[in-house]
């Protein structure tokens, strides 16, 4: 799934109004966003397979947020 590199400068935008951007930095923000939804979904799969699940239920997405949220802060 792709998004209108305009689409995210207008959201950052419309967020944050008086940020100055450099060239690529959407680029960044939508890489950064891609990522942690990946490292979020992985999370919740193995605490899926953990309790015996084959499906992501928002139970385990509930159950892993803070720590994926806590690891991404850096």
């Amino acid at each position: 799934m792709a998004v209108p590199r305009a689409a995210v400068r207008k959201a950052i935008r419309k967020r944050l109004p008086g940020l100055r951007l450099d060239r690529n930095v959407d680029l960044l923000i939508y890489l950064s966003c891609v990522l942690f939804l990946q490292r979020l979904a992985t999370e919740a799969r193995l605490k899926a397979v953990e309790n015996r699940c084959s499906v992501i239920k928002p139970a385990h997405v509930r159950a892993v947020g803070k720590m994926v949220v806590k690891k991404s802060r850096g």
